[in-house]
């Protein structure tokens, strides 16, 4: 007599639970990878955009070195960034006129991405080289001790969102 009960051929459920749980974990940690990844191309767009920005107000300053003085009043003061007393593009404008409007033409571009910008002389150096900051996030682009800072004397602050240029 043939007993129906023969031996098991084929899967059984416990071994299809287990395939489907490891099949979840390699989707899970390829759906993190994906997230990272496109964190790390999000933050290369930044740093280009920011790189983009500060060559933009580096390659101004050198045309009109006579006014790098003038080009970090402007830039210091977030009020003294958004306004610019004549269109440069329109007008003949002195040079003190032309800083002014330069810096208004890349606050704007700043702006229009989410960055803020600032220039101040380099510390630790002899030659009164510039220090182009670009920030975004919840970075400001300055030099201080707190957290928001984006470099504290000539270090970054960790976990800050910027790029410091500098310009000669």
């Amino acid at each position: 007599m043939n007993s129906s009960y023969g031996s098991q051929r084929g899967l059984g459920l416990m071994e299809v639970l287990v395939a489907l749980l490891l099949l979840a974990v390699g989707i899970l940690g390829f759906v993190a990878l994906q997230y990272r990844s496109i964190e790390a191309t999000t933050e290369a767009v930044y740093r280009v955009q920011a790189m983009n920005l500060a060559r933009d107000l580096s390659e101004r300053v050198r045309v009109n070195r006579d006014q790098a003085d003038t080009y970090q009043t402007e830039t210091s003061d977030a009020a003294k960034q958004k306004v610019s007393a004549k269109n440069c593009y329109t007008q003949n404008c002195s040079k003190v006129e032309l800083a002014d409007f330069d810096v208004e033409q890349v606050y704007k571009k700043a702006s229009s991405v989410g960055m803020s910008i600032n220039m101040r002389t380099c510390e630790g150096n002899s030659d009164a080289r510039n220090c182009i900051y670009v920030a975004w996030g919840e970075t400001a682009a300055t030099d201080g001790n707190g957290q928001g800072n984006c470099t504290t004397g000539t270090s970054y602050v960790a976990a800050s969102t910027c790029i410091v240029m500098e310009s000669y």
